[in-house]
């Protein structure tokens, strides 16, 4: 059989949440600081400690059959990769700022600006839809300085929380793009390299559905399982199973993450007691 390359970052906001995806996944690896290839011992994947910003072109040219990379790259890259899934980590957009002194206030102000970015093909292709002509200026790093030294009027640069912009003295004014981290595979895979790839994809998965479900637990009265069931109906029914006292019943069921608060009040009232919430690692609906 062949081996699978996965593609993972080996430094930066990406690299624990993706090895730790992978882990969750069922992969059994140890990853050292020095690790640059690490065998996978419970399937045949070697999984390879890459920049992430290489992982896209490494994937593209075969080196890799799939990767975890920051969706902003993979648009930078413009290279031809299918992203097979969101993986609800590394959250950023990447957006258009100016100093707060600045007098552009939307949009069509940048017209004419110079804007330093590192990601100089996604900039160049956003102004260009939207009519509006601007000189790029490439740099790898120090974006945010560079209206401070005159090297730009503006900068295009990820953003998460702002507060980078906020201590350079500069304001964002137009968002480019929503970024996250993206699983993304080679086009063409074929064979058994392409059949482990979606057993990963599933796996993958199955974690990032887990993450937004809760297991519920609880007891109640039999007469009360509709009402229930009418709050917590799980993915078909919940499961009922009787208890050793008479007239008492067990409930389980599934439930979404975000919907745990509204529901925890709303089961005591319909009758629930001893109610129980579990973590889930895994679901394949």
């Amino acid at each position: 059989m062949s081996t699978l390359r996965i593609a993972v970052p080996n430094k930066g906001r990406l690299e624990d949440p993706a090895a730790e995806l992978l882990l969750h996944s069922g992969m059994r690896f140890e990853k050292t600081t020095r690790s640059l290839s690490v065998p996978v011992a419970n399937v045949d994947v070697e999984l390879l400690f890459v920049r992430t910003e290489d992982i896209p072109e490494l994937v593209a040219d075969g080196v890799a059959g799939i990767g975890i990379t920051g969706l902003d790259l993979l648009e930078e890259a413009g290279l031809a990769v299918e992203v097979v899934a969101e993986l609800g980590f590394g959250h950023c957009r990447l957006a258009a700022a100016v100093p707060v002194s600045s007098p552009v206030q939307d949009l069509a102000g940048f017209a004419g600006l110079r804007i330093a970015t590192s990601h100089s093909r996604v900039t160049e292709r956003f102004f260009a839809d939207k009519g509006i002509p601007v000189t790029t200026v490439p740099l790898r790093g120090s974006v945010e300085v560079a209206p401070r030294l005159d090297v730009a009027d503006a900068i295009v640069d990820l953003v998460s929380s702002g507060s980078t912009l906020r201590v350079n003295g500069l304001r964002p004014v137009v968002t480019l793009l929503e970024s996250q981290a993206v699983l993304v595979q080679r086009i063409g895979l074929e064979g058994a390299e392409a059949e482990l790839a979606g057993q990963v994809a599933t796996m993958v998965r199955s974690v990032l559905a887990a993450r937004r479900k809760r297991y519920v637990l609880m007891n109640a009265p039999a007469d009360a399982v509709d009402a229930i069931a009418a709050i917590i109906p799980g993915f078909e029914a919940p499961t009922v199973v009787p208890l050793a006292e008479d007239g008492m019943v067990a409930v389980h069921s599934v439930v979404e993450a975000d919907e745990v608060w509204n529901v925890l009040p709303r089961l005591r009232t319909a009758g629930a007691s001893a109610i129980l919430v579990l973590p889930i690692e895994q679901v394949i609906p």
